[in-house]
């Protein structure tokens, strides 16, 4: 029982003879000996059950059945270095497909699209997916591989196989209703916020470091989620926030003015949330693009 299959070496010993249309330059080109040439192009044939050249002692030339087999494997054989060039490049992070989560707030900020936006264009063999997530859910879904890196808000907790870097750096400010008294400082002090009820944004760090400063427990109101939802809450009336200081040049209600807030600048941060040891290239290739982009 013949064992033998057709291989990657049958189809290149055939598509070399078929370029020289001569065994001893093919097998020159192949660094091989011209009876180990000849006995691939035997092999080949037997398995095709087909004669692919008819040859002589002075010429060799195709017959039909080689000249309808070669340009399938020219195209195997191209379709076998296309795949081959795909796999480099993925090995070195050039191909692949990105999941990206981010909350609202990091939009806003900017850095979510310029470090995208210029990642793309380095690298457009890769494939990003962009959703909006709930920040509390980050962490688990980094940890599932729903995501594979996540803008946030810090602070927040980190299971011990994820890790962030800081990406962005701002400072909280204050929204306050157009027709509020706290209106006519051109900066709020913390301890003028003691009476005040404050609609919560997904991280509440800002508001619980206003009332730490201002030496009082603050009254927490509403958390509608989104920051934007969190500016409407204050357009209605009847409470206050503290949010981003890009979202006051992003977002512009009516009803709604924004201060600085007195005293050293409470600092607002986005980070970059990923797994410790990411083994996919092409986010490996992201989060040092990123690392390099930190504003």
């Amino acid at each position: 029982m013949n064992t033998v299959k057709l291989e990657l070496r049958h189809i290149r010993a055939f598509v070399c003879v078929a370029r020289h249309l001569h065994f001893a330059r093919a097998a020159e080109e192949l660094d091989v000996a011209p009876p180990y040439l000849t006995r691939q192009i035997q092999e080949a044939e037997q398995l095709l059950q087909v004669r692919l050249f008819h040859r002589t002692k002075r010429s060799v030339a195709l017959t039909d059945a080689g000249s309808a087999y070669l340009p399938e494997a020219l195209a195997a054989l191209a379709h076998l270095e296309r795949g081959q060039e795909l796999a480099e490049r993925a090995e070195r992070g050039e191909l692949g497909r990105i999941e990206v989560g981010y909350v609202a707030s990091a939009a806003f900020a900017g850095v979510l699209q310029t470090t995208l936006r210029a990642f793309r264009q380095a690298n457009p063999r890769i494939e990003i997916a962009l959703s909006e997530v709930v920040m509390d859910r980050v962490p688990a879904m980094l940890e599932d591989g729903q995501l594979d890196v996540a803008y946030v808000r810090p602070p927040m907790h980190y299971p011990e196989g994820i890790q962030a870097l800081t990406a962005h750096r701002d400072e909280f400010v204050l929204a306050v209703p157009d027709d509020s008294p706290l209106t006519a400082s051109s900066s709020v002090p913390p301890a003028q916020l003691r009476d005040c009820c404050f609609a919560l944004p997904e991280q509440a760090f800002g508001t619980l470091e206003v009332g730490r400063r201002g030496r009082f427990q603050p009254q927490l109101g509403p958390r509608p989620g989104s920051l934007v939802a969190v500016v409407a809450c204050v357009a209605l009336g009847g409470y206050v926030a503290v949010v981003p200081k890009t979202i006051s040049d992003c977002v512009v209600l009516p009803g709604v003015v924004y201060r600085p807030i007195s005293g050293k600048p409470i600092v607002s941060e986005i980070a970059l949330a990923f797994r410790r040891h990411e083994r996919a290239p092409a986010v490996r290739a992201f989060l040092n693009y990123a690392k390099q982009r930190r504003q």
